[in-house]
Formats: structure tokens, C-alpha cells, sequence
């Protein structure tokens, strides 16, 4: 859809890693979806979810795993979970008048997205929201520095308008397996896809709407032939998505 100018071919959600130097990318005139799902290793219905963002053909979107670790209790600990990613489920949930919290949740751009499971309400929720213009612009860039150590860049710019900003930078992997010995889901082998394995943020966005950011990363355990950045600018007060990116790493 011309909407992802990199100079590095790759992925977004399951697609083989091309090998290059240096790797970068910017965001379009219209409007890169943001697909967050809820889950965790601990929740017996999330496998299905799971399968379901593995396999999804996101188009323009940007598709995130992030591993909530309120089901730890129960007997298997997710090794991918985050307490960040908790509250920001709890956020969503307050924007959009929820009382729970619950897995596997898919939001959409910012809103709770029920109809995941059904793959024509699907495509047709990302192409209503790639036909949005975008509100923000989006340059990112990786170069890796030596074995499992790289240098990242976030920088962009807001469009002018009312309410605030807030800008995110995520590393995600894919083909991640895990074979569970308890909890609900005891005795299964579960694989993942885009799972947020880094998280930085807010970036603080200047009054004249511009941001830059960067960033050492130092991660030895780490597929980087299967990770990639995704970055997105949201408004924190409605949970609007103004603008997002995805670009897979290149290792050399």
C-alpha cells in the first residue's frame, strides 16, 4: 500500500528476516493501524488468540503481543509478562467505560475489538482505519553496533491539534515457544508471535510537536533475524492512534 518506506525487506507478523548492514523506515500519508493484544501463558483461552495474531495478514497494520502478568498467580509464571502491560490494560478499560480486565483482549486502535475472531470484521476494521489520513509522522532506524547490541532512533513529528501526545517504542520477536509445566495450560506448547520484549516510553513531544529519541539496546537473548521495532503516537487521553510503524531488524 506504499504506506512503510523501508530500506530493509522483512516482516511484520511472521515473515523471514532479509539480512542487510542498517535498516530504516517512515511512516506514509494515512493512518498504519495498531493491533495490541492482551494474553498470557497462564490463560487457558489465549492459545487460540495466539494462533490468531500469528497468522494474520495485518496489511498496513502494526501488530503487538504484550503479555500481562495477572495470571501468574495461578500456578505458571509468563516469562514474557509485564506489570506495564497490565496497566495498560486497565487504562484502555478506563477510556472506554469497562469495569474488567480480561485475556485474550484485542484492541484496535485504542478500542477493545470483540469481532477479532471473525476474519471478514477484521480486515474490513483495518481497512476502515488505514483509511484514516495520519496525524503524526514516523522515522525509525536500527544499526547494529556488534553481535546483540544495536543502536535505535525514534523520531517524528504531531500535526497540530488539540489534546496531547504520547510516542512508543517497542522490540518485538517472533517464533517464540514455550513449554508450559503448570497453571492452566500445563502440558502445551505454545508459540508466539510479536511479542513486546522491550518497552520504552512515553517520549516527551516538544509544543512544537516534534520528538526524537534514542536508544542502546543490549539483548544476547534475542533472535534479531526474527524481531523487529514497532513504534506509535497516541493520544494518552482517548487511547486515538495518530500514527504507527513497524520495521524488522537487520543483522549483518
Amino acid at each position: 500500500m506504499g504506506k512503510l518506506l523501508a530500506l530493509c525487506a522483512g516482516l511484520v507478523a511472521g515473515l523471514p528476516l532479509q539480512a542487510a548492514a542498517a535498516c530504516s523506515a517512515g511512516s506514509g500519508p494515512t493512518l498504519n493501524p495498531l493491533i495490541e493484544l492482551y494474553t498470557s501463558e497462564g490463560c487457558s483461552s489465549c492459545p487460540p488468540a495466539d494462533r490468531w495474531l500469528a497468522e494474520l495478514k495485518a496489511g498496513p497494520a502494526v501488530p503487538l503481543a504484550l503479555h500481562v502478568d495477572y495470571w501468574d498467580y495461578i500456578g505458571w509464571r509468563d516469562r514474557f509478562a509485564d506489570a506495564r502491560f497490565s496497566a495498560r490494560q486497565r487504562e484502555v478499560a478506563r477510556r472506554t467505560g469497562g469495569r474488567v480486565i480480561y485475556t485474550p483482549q484485542v484492541v484496535l486502535d485504542g478500542r477493545d475489538f470483540r469481532a477479532w475472531s471473525r476474519p471478514d470484521t477484521v480486515m474490513q476494521g483495518i481497512g476502515q482505519a488505514a483509511a484514516k489520513p495520519a496525524r503524526a509522522r514516523i522515522s525509525l532506524s536500527a544499526e547494529e553496533k556488534s553481535a546483540g547490541n544495536w543502536s535505535l532512533r525514534l523520531e517524528g513529528d504531531v500535526a497540530q491539534r488539540q489534546g496531547r501526545a504520547a510516542a512508543y517504542l517497542a522490540v518485538f520477536e517472533n517464533g517464540l515457544e514455550t513449554e508450559v509445566r503448570a497453571g492452566e495450560n500445563a502440558g502445551a506448547r505454545l508459540r508466539h508471535s510479536n511479542v513486546v520484549r522491550e518497552w520504552f516510553g512515553p517520549v516527551a513531544i516538544a509544543t512544537d510537536g516534534r520528538f526524537a529519541y534514542s536508544r542502546e539496546l543490549k539483548r544476547a537473548d534475542i533472535d534479531y533475524r526474527k524481531a523487529g521495532l514497532a513504534a506509535f503516537i497516541e493520544d494518552p487521553d482517548t487511547g486515538e492512534v495518530l500514527q504507527a510503524l513497524a520495521l524488522p531488524f537487520c543483522p549483518g
